[in-house]
C-alpha cells in the first residue's frame, strides 16, 4: 500500500496547547491594542477639527469620516473583549488542568509511600516487640530488687516501737544513777578503790624526805 500511495513526508505538526493557545491569543490583543490606540488618536484629531469648523459641507464631510474610524473602533473593541473572553476561559482551564497534574502526583506520591509503608511494617513483628516490652520489665524488676538489696541496712531492726523505746531510755537511767552511787563519794580524778590495786608502775610519784618534798633539780 505505502509503494501504491506513498506516505506523507510531512512531519507531524504538535497538538496545540493551552499555553501556546493563550500565548497566541496574547499577542492578537497586544495588536488589536495598538491599533484601537491609533484610532483613539485619530479620533482626538478630528474632534479637535470639528470644534474649529462652522456648520458646512466641509464639517460634515469630516463627521463622516470620524463616525467611520469610531465605527473600526468599536469593532476592534469587540473583538478585544471576545479574545479577552477566551483568554480568561483558557487560563481558568489550564489552573483546573495544572491543579488536576499536581493532584496526580500527590495521589501518585502517596501511593508509592503507603507500598514503602506496608513493605516496612511488614517486617515489624508486634508479637516480637510485645515480648521484649515483657522482658524489658522483668529486668527492670530485677533491677529494683537487687537495689533494695544493696540498701538493706545491717544489724538494725527494722521495727522499733515506742515500749522498746521507752524500756531502753529506762535501762540507761537506772545505769547512769547506777555510776553515780558508785562514785559519788569519790573526789574529781581519783582512782576508784577496786582499782587501786591495778595503778602502773610506770606514774610518778613525788619522793618524801624527813617528810618534806625534794625538789629535782631540772
Amino acid at each position: 500500500m505505502n509503494r501504491l500511495f506513498g506516505t506523507s513526508s510531512k512531519p507531524t505538526a504538535p497538538k496545540p496547547t493551552l499555553t501556546t493557545a493563550i500565548s497566541s491569543l496574547d499577542t492578537r490583543l497586544s495588536s488589536i491594542d495598538v491599533k484601537l490606540a491609533s484610532l483613539t488618536a485619530e479620533l482626538s484629531g478630528y474632534q479637535s477639527k470639528l470644534s474649529k469648523m462652522r456648520d458646512g459641507p466641509g464639517k460634515s464631510a469630516l463627521k463622516q469620516k470620524a463616525l467611520k474610524v469610531l465605527r473600526q473602533r468599536k469593532q476592534y473593541e469587540a473583538q478585544r473583549d471576545q479574545i479577552q473572553s477566551q483568554v480568561w476561559n483558557m487560563e481558568q482551564a489550564q489552573t483546573m488542568q495544572d491543579n488536576l497534574k499536581n493532584t496526580m502526583v500527590t495521589i501518585d506520591a502517596l501511593k508509592t509511600t503507603n507500598k514503602q509503608l506496608k513493605k516496612e511494617y511488614g517486617k515489624v513483628d508486634i508479637d516480637k516487640i510485645e515480648r521484649l516490652q515483657d522482658e524489658m520489665a522483668d529486668l527492670l524488676d530485677v533491677g529494683n530488687e537487687i537495689q533494695e538489696s544493696l540498701a538493706r541496712s545491717y544489724e538494725v531492726p527494722e521495727d522499733v516501737d515506742e515500749d522498746e523505746l521507752d524500756a531502753e531510755l529506762e535501762a540507761l537511767g537506772q545505769e547512769v544513777e547506777l555510776e553515780r552511787e558508785m562514785y559519788g563519794g569519790m573526789e574529781a580524778g581519783a582512782v576508784p578503790s577496786f582499782m587501786q590495786d591495778e595503778v602502773p608502775e610506770f606514774v610518778d610519784e613525788e619522793p618524801k624526805v624527813g617528810g618534806k618534798v625534794k625538789e629535782v633539780a631540772g
